[in-house]
């Protein structure tokens, strides 16, 4: 006597409710293990943001606002096609370098730095939009001939990625700068770098390297020494650092408990909200808290590496795998100079510290991964359960 599975009540029932399930999510075009893990990290933010900001519920509601704007420009670009999306790079390229430009000539300056276009509702950073453009142009380049890269691909990637940065350098902002040719040369790697190249290129680096700290700012080349030898001005410049350590080491493996920080409501740590807002977290929700956050950012990067080993097309995979590489670079060079490892450079923590271009922005290039995550899948023949 045989069991006809397939006539079976409950499992039909169990098959329409996950049919009923991906169709929500595919008419969203949303990866729900990834927006679950960019709302679990969204919502600690929330948490620390309110304690950083010494208890204005101000700073929230602005936060929040800009988050659900983030959120809706992600699943914006999730429904545009990957192959729009590929042909939109050079366009968004073009457009970025332009207010690039626009900012050199009429950008607003704020606290010594000009960076900022003021659209007269809002004030956008265009130095943020090339953080996903960049790589899009580049990988757009990559991806018309086939692997390993040729020497005219591999000038002309160069000089695109070295445009942007340099006019991003100029206002200043090392930080940015260095994200935008991380992206950038994220791509040139995934498409295949011979290791000739890459070897050609580590010797031309070194090289340059006396040239590139004359080139420097006072302030940044200050920010070097800084981090060499913080102690050798305390009350200075290495004002900032110092009190980011008592921070973190104070908080020991519980914390201090959810505002009561000393640190930051006594007002010694700087930019608390900002820059060293993972200084803040570590003070009041100790180790723990730490590795809860760490945790939350492992999820996400892994959920974003199992959509880049599924991609089939290689611009997809270009892309997809630059926008993961910096991602993770971002949380490694925040985390890095406020623990003291790495010179600081003003890069704030992703989706954790305050601020609305770079929420934006992390969120547009999710929403990338998205698409060509659920297209993929929709591209697909269903499968007869």
């Amino acid at each position: 006597m045989g069991l006809h599975m397939s006539n079976d009540p409950f499992l039909g029932q169990l098959r329409l409710k996950a049919h009923q399930q991906d169709s929500f999510l595919d008419r969203f075009h949303i990866d729900l293990p990834l927006l679950g893990g960019l709302m679990m990290l969204s919502a600690i933010a929330m948490v620390v943001l309110y304690s950083a900001s010494g208890q204005d519920p101000s700073v929230l509601i602005r936060q929040f606002a800009r988050l659900v704007l983030a959120v809706t420009v992600m699943v914006g670009v999730a429904h545009v096609h990957p192959r729009h999306l590929h042909f939109a790079g050079p366009f968004l390229y073009g457009l970025s370098v332009a207010m690039l430009l626009g900012v050199l000539l009429f950008g607003k300056i704020s606290m010594g730095a000009q960076r900022w276009l003021d659209l007269g509702i809002i004030r956008f950073q265009p130095s943020e939009l090339t953080k996903i453009s960049t790589p899009m142009m580049i990988a757009w380049l990559l991806a018309q001939g086939q692997p390993p890269i040729r020497l005219k691909q591999f000038l002309l990637a160069g000089v695109l990625i070295l445009i942007p940065t340099l006019l991003i350098a100029k206002q200043p902002d090392l930080g940015t700068a260095i994200l935008v040719a991380t992206s950038g040369v994220a791509v040139v790697f995934l498409a295949g770098l011979p290791w000739g190249y890459i070897f050609s290129l580590g010797v031309v680096a070194l090289s340059l390297m006396p040239i590139i700290w004359h080139m420097l700012h006072g302030y940044q080349r200050d920010r070097v020494l800084t981090f060499l030898n913080p102690e050798a001005d305390p009350m200075g410049r290495g004002y900032h650092i110092i009190q980011s350590k008592i921070a973190i080491g104070s908080g020991g493996v519980q914390g201090k408990g959810w505002l009561h920080g000393t640190q930051v409501h006594l007002e010694f740590l700087p930019e608390s909200s900002t820059d060293f807002i993972f200084a803040v977290l570590a003070e009041e929700f100790g180790l723990l808290g730490c590795i809860g956050l760490l945790v939350a950012y492992v999820l996400i990067m892994a959920r974003c590496l199992f959509i880049v080993t599924q991609t089939q097309d290689r611009y997809a995979r270009y892309i997809s795998g630059a926008l993961t590489l910096t991602f993770f670079v971002y949380v490694f060079v925040n985390i890095g100079m406020v623990i003291g490892i790495l010179p600081v450079v003003g890069v704030p923590l992703p989706l954790v510290s305050y601020g609305g271009t770079s929420t934006v922005t992390l969120l547009a290039g999710f929403g990338i991964l998205m698409s060509i995550q659920t297209h993929r899948l929709q591209a697909k023949p269903a499968n007869n359960l």
